[in-house]
């Protein structure tokens, strides 16, 4: 028996959705414990593209129980409109198979007001928010004046919080944003709609998932964004807000961490981010559009083209400290084939010293300067490959030294987009 916890090595964008799709196959149950639709999963299945920002991977597979934790805040008109289409398409037949938390944390008109108005009101200090009130709704709820899932389906509650917050709410729009206030009356009728629309889903998923564990089930636990955008061990505060890390997986869900057996974390081949924020590998030149253009670097939630880089190995050395990693699933291998030589950051210097780890001072990581060594490339389609001999001599070579840089063992590794396009070297639920 073993339950994997997936999340993502470096900035995020790794190729999580891909990952959790595979190891599906595996698991009973399927756990989202973070992040809220700022996310986005970008699965291929066949000649099909799906794109998933709240509901699990996992839906994608009949007969698993899929699970959105109280770590997560929840858009009730996105999940409402995601649900929907995967019904349209068949993906979902039984209602049962989707589980939200009760405790969940709902984001209001208000939280996504708040984050455009600050992020235009911030000039050139902007953190490169997405704008759909991440941000503001985790505020809240560390500020104990979050609206929760039980709360929005119980129309007397709902009515009660809503008056009092959007006292606050709107003092804080009219006053200092300079923005219209929010209107109960609308909100009200509105996220009365969506409660309608949610009731049937809502659970105490942690004692189910309890029970599920108890009864010898195996679970799956996928993160949103990844390590570096941690908002306790991330490049803060270019980070989201809420934990990506290994342990979010625990608070998120409501399982204790005994609970937890293996910990894979995704990493790209190379590293990209988006937004704001250090990144000491980032290529500004040719070879950074050229990535971009191969490996279709654009947000799958907003469209945005990532900035992209060389592998970095102090961030998936970091990534594997913090997190406890156990394995590490490499993606987006193809999209190097294209290159004679790849260059791979084996470390920092700062000040003419070379650093043992990221440094946490924001000030500091924007003067690292990368250490490169250079590996030849392979010029060879590899998309094709099943298994990891079938490679060329110089990829098996970059992903051994990537390895070894790391210091954790890559057990899988992604040759193409599509499912079939994977190598499975080790299966952590084995």
């Amino acid at each position: 028996m073993a339950n994997v916890v997936v999340v993502g090595a470096q900035w995020g964008d790794e190729g999580k959705g891909k990952v959790v799709d595979i190891y599906t196959e595996h698991a009973d149950d399927v756990v989202r414990y973070q992040g809220g639709n700022n996310a986005g999963h970008t699965l291929v299945v066949g000649s099909e593209k799906i794109v998933l920002h709240l509901i699990p991977s996992g839906i994608l597979h009949e007969g698993k129980r899929c699970i959105i934790g109280n770590g997560v805040v929840l858009d009730p008109e996105v999940f409402i409109r995601e649900i929907t289409k995967l019904k349209e398409s068949g993906r979902i037949k039984d209602d049962a198979c989707l589980l939200l938390s009760e405790s969940m944390h709902i984001i209001m008109p208000y939280h996504k007001q708040i984050d455009i108005a600050r992020e235009a009101k911030s000039g050139d200090q902007k953190i490169g928010t997405t704008g759909r009130g991440i941000g503001p709704c985790y505020e809240d709820k560390i500020g104990r004046r979050g609206i929760r899932l039980m709360d929005l389906i119980d129309p007397a509650t709902f009515a009660r919080k809503l008056k009092e917050f959007l006292v606050e709410k709107n003092f804080l729009l009219e006053n200092f944003l300079g923005e219209p206030p929010c209107s109960y009356d609308e909100i009200f009728a509105e996220y009365q709609g969506y409660a309608d629309v949610l009731r049937r889903y809502v659970a105490d998923t942690s004692l189910i998932l309890s029970n599920d564990l108890k009864a010898g089930k195996k679970a799956l636990f996928e993160g949103a964004q990844g390590t570096l955008l941690d908002v306790d061990h991330g490049t803060y505060p270019f980070v989201t807000s809420s934990s990506t890390c290994a342990g979010g997986a625990c608070t998120g869900s409501g399982i204790s961490p005994r609970e937890i057996h293996e910990i894979i974390g995704i990493s790209k081949a190379y590293v990209t981010r988006v937004g704001s924020g250090p990144f000491p590998t980032e290529l500004e030149g040719a070879d950074g559009e050229e990535l971009r253009r191969i490996g279709g670097e654009f947000g799958a939630t907003t469209g945005r083209p990532r900035r992209c880089g060389w592998f970095d190995a102090m961030v998936v050395r970091y990534a594997v400290r913090v997190n406890g990693l156990t394995g590490i699933a490499l993606t987006k291998l193809d999209v190097l084939s294209e290159f004679d030589t790849i260059k791979v950051c084996t470390g920092y210097t700062c000040g003419g010293k070379t650093l043992e780890t990221l440094p946490a001072q924001l000030e500091l990581f924007e003067k690292c300067q990368p250490v490169y060594e250079e590996l030849p490339g392979w010029n060879e389609d590899i998309t094709a490959a099943k298994t990891f001999q079938e490679l060329p001599a110089n990829a098996k070579a970059y992903v051994h030294r990537l390895e070894e840089l790391a210091g954790c063992q890559i057990v899988l590794v992604s040759v193409g987009p599509r499912r079939d396009q994977t190598i499975t070297i080790r299966n952590p639920f084995a």
